[in-house]
């Protein structure tokens, strides 16, 4: 497909388009956010007379306002940008390669290693997500890797379903059937002819899983299983949980819930599009 059918499908699907400029938006957020913060967001801030800043509405000089220690929640959730791309970008690319490689494997020798990694993933959709990954955080302890593995041990489980299915029927083409006659063996059959075939379902479980990291990061850290060293949107809500604000002070809810929101919304758009425009079958 040339640059301009790509733009074209872009345009007719207005959906997509909004979710390419609201990734590219937070992607640029958190490239530029040491240049767009403007104070630290754990230094806390006080008065003219000396006083504590303590859960002020917004204003000029804080934009979001402030939290009950007085700390800038602006520059908050421009910092928990950074975490939120991190934790999704990686939990996305290790889940799409994990669960390709499972159902490639699965789909194409089939017998007793069909069996056998189907069985597995069975097991993994017995396991209820969250409560697996706060279980994986507690136990390995408070960070960001940990959460990211919580995730990519769960999250595999879809794609490698969905994925597996398309390589039993590829395998069936006559293309496979040629190569097979032709003496190719199984790993280049696999990398060479079905991987370029499932790639775009791949790429669209991808940016599902992406959505899916930023929500669980956010859940885990907003049932205070964060990193604690870290500023994430999640944290910032458990933050205004704990202090009993969410009721009180909207500016400090409102904003990161509203960022969670407008990113996993891009994720979900952006696979919708990348279906479209990678899959011929659905033009």
């Amino acid at each position: 497909m040339t640059w301009k059918q790509t733009m074209r499908l872009l345009i007719k699907d207005k959906l997509g388009l909004l979710g390419i400029i609201l990734l590219t938006f937070f992607i640029g957020i958190s490239i530029f956010a040491p240049q767009i913060i403007p104070y630290d967001p754990n230094e806390q801030h006080y008065s003219e007379t000396g006083e504590l800043l303590r859960m002020e509405p917004p204003s000029k000089e804080h934009l979001f306002g402030t939290t009950r220690l007085g700390r800038d929640i602006f520059s908050q959730v421009i910092a928990g940008t950074r975490v939120a791309l991190f934790v999704g970008i990686v939990s996305a690319i290790m889940v799409t390669i994990i669960g390709t490689v499972i159902a490639l494997v699965a789909g194409y020798f089939g017998g007793w290693i069909d069996d056998l990694l189907m069985r597995m993933t069975d097991i993994v959709y017995g396991i209820p997500f969250l409560p697996f990954a706060m279980i994986m955080v507690a136990v390995l302890g408070p960070s960001i890797w940990n959460i990211i593995i919580a995730i990519v041990l769960i999250s595999w489980r879809t794609t490698t379903r969905v994925i597996r299915s398309e390589v039993l029927t590829l395998k069936q083409r006559s293309f496979i059937q040629a190569a097979k006659l032709s003496g190719a063996g199984s790993f280049r059959i696999i990398f060479r002819h079905l991987v370029p075939n499932i790639l775009p379902l791949a790429l669209v479980f991808g940016s599902l899983a992406m959505g899916w990291a930023i929500v669980t990061e956010a859940s885990v850290s907003f049932l205070g299983y964060g990193d604690p060293l870290l500023i994430s949107w999640g944290k910032i809500l458990f933050d205004a949980y704990v202090a009993q604000a969410i009721t009180e002070a909207w500016w400090w809810v409102v904003p990161p819930g509203l960022a969670i929101t407008l990113l996993v919304m891009s994720g979900f758009f952006v696979s919708r599009s990348l279906e479209e425009i990678l899959d011929p079958r659905l033009r």
